[in-house]
């Protein structure tokens, strides 16, 4: 077993760092800070972070197939040509609830854009209950809500045949997994594979490796978790020099690095000082797996 090195890559210190996608053609990473209402790209070369503000809260970023990315913003899916720093409205759903937005999403083998909303948070992890709904935004521009009653619409990936989605919603304390016909994006069928320990506190983001395995970043846990998805079994935890670990995703040249976002937003003076990298986006390597690529949203 290779020897784990956990290093602070960006520190630009993000209110809540959120979706981290490697865009291969830019050969960078791309994430979020929902609460700075920016896009960013880092590059593993120049070790600079280019940001785009936005105008909204910013869930989630994704490649697109025909160029550029995919953005959930506020209530909204959007399109974003980053030359030109530009926003393009696509569709927007929850429009009869005043106080949700979006949180996570991604893209599914298919190309469909998969994405759940949630309420506004009063503080880390307070909310109105059960206000969130899970989307899905197809390439012909249409929007199917699968279901509503969510607290935290949080990680989502495919297993690697593509006949399992794995889903989060935060406050279930669960990582749930669903039937899925990758013909028409239907899911159906949930179920708990795994429920998280206390230590653990509350599932966020989420990705597969090559070994259809899953890792879990914990929100307040500090870690990320890898499971089994067919035992349910836990197999090992990687802990973080900050609590608020918010997602995972792989990237580098083969796939090979694991980065993790972290949020800030709720911590007072006296916990930052303490964990100073809190809202940095961390790369973790020597894991000895390697990730899947992202899929494009095809429309």
């Amino acid at each position: 077993m290779s020897s784990v090195r956990i290093e602070c890559v960006a520190k630009e210190g993000c209110g809540i760092g959120e979706s981290p996608v490697w865009d291969e053609k830019e050969g960078a990473l791309l994430y979020v800070d929902i609460t700075g209402r920016k896009v960013y790209r880092w590059s593993p070369v120049t070790r600079q972070a280019q940001a785009i503000p936005v105008d909204a809260p910013v869930s989630s970023v994704a490649l697109r197939k025909s160029g550029d990315y995919v953005i959930t913003l506020g209530t909204r899916f959007a399109a974003l040509t980053w030359k030109e720093e530009l926003v393009t409205t696509i569709t927007q759903v929850d429009k009869d609830k005043a106080n949700t937005r979006f949180n996570d999403g991604k893209v599914d083998p298919a190309g469909r854009y998969f994405a759940g909303t949630m309420a506004e948070e009063i503080r880390p992890a307070v909310l109105e209950r059960r206000q969130g709904s899970l989307y899905t935004l197809f390439p012909d521009l249409s929007v199917v809500k699968h279901f509503d009653q969510v607290d935290i619409s949080n990680g989502l990936d495919w297993s690697l045949d593509h006949r399992t989605f794995f889903y989060i919603d935060s406050l279930s304390y669960s990582v749930d997994a669903f039937d899925y016909d990758l013909q028409t994006g239907k899911i159906g069928n949930r179920r708990s594979i795994y429920k998280l320990e206390k230590e653990e506190s509350i599932p966020d983001g989420m990705c597969i490796d090559t070994e259809g395995k899953l890792w879990v970043a914990c929100y307040d846990g500090g870690r990320v978790i890898r499971l089994d998805p067919e035992t349910g079994k836990r197999l090992q935890t990687v802990k973080l020099p900050v609590d608020k670990t918010t997602s995972c995703c792989f990237g580098g040249k083969d796939y090979s690095e694991m980065y993790v976002t972290s949020a800030s937003f709720g911590m007072d003076k006296e916990w930052l000082s303490r964990q100073p990298e809190a809202g940095g986006i961390f790369k973790i390597t020597g894991l000895g797996v390697k990730g899947v690529p992202p899929y494009l949203f095809a429309g």
